[in-house]
């Protein structure tokens, strides 16, 4: 990972400020990239980012004291939905998103059959970080086009 000693920790509501001005810095460029600053993302509030953080489903990356990378986890029906993977602009390409997914993954891969995660359609580097990780394209659920869904199933 070039050299950085990240530590992978549970989330806090307390860390929801940080964690809120970290995506929105890392979505900026989907937003720009898909024409579009309405994404989630980009709109959520410090009370949403809140009210997920503090019951394990919220990873955060750390180098030092900085929060420098952010992923979300939800298990429903045997699915764990990963969202919301961010990396501090200045650190992306270092190996910190990688580990965010491997975190997540592993903490879930006993309880689930299977991961799925979306992005747009024109975030290639997102795309071939998911498919370098295993993770297949699947047929978008009807309604969510133009997102680009992907999934990995748990080996057992």
């Amino acid at each position: 990972m070039s050299g950085l000693s990240i530590v992978v920790a549970d989330a806090t509501a307390a860390d929801a400020g940080e964690l809120l001005t970290l995506q929105r810095a890392a979505y900026l460029s989907e937003g720009e990239l898909h024409g579009d600053f309405r994404i989630p993302p980009l709109v959520e509030t410090l009370e949403e980012v809140q009210s997920v953080c503090g019951d394990g489903s919220v990873l955060k990356a750390l180098l030092g004291t900085r929060i420098v990378g952010v992923v979300r986890g939800l298990v429903a029906d045997g699915t764990c939905h990963i969202g919301r993977l961010a990396v501090a602009p200045d650190l992306q390409g270092r190996g910190i998103g990688t580990r965010l997914i491997s975190a997540i993954e592993d903490r879930y891969a006993n309880e689930v059959s299977r991961f799925e995660l979306f992005t747009g359609p024109r975030s290639e580097p997102n795309l071939r970080l998911y498919r370098r990780l295993g993770y297949l394209d699947i047929p978008t659920p009807s309604g969510q086009e133009p997102l680009v869904y992907l999934e990995k199933r748990v080996l057992r």
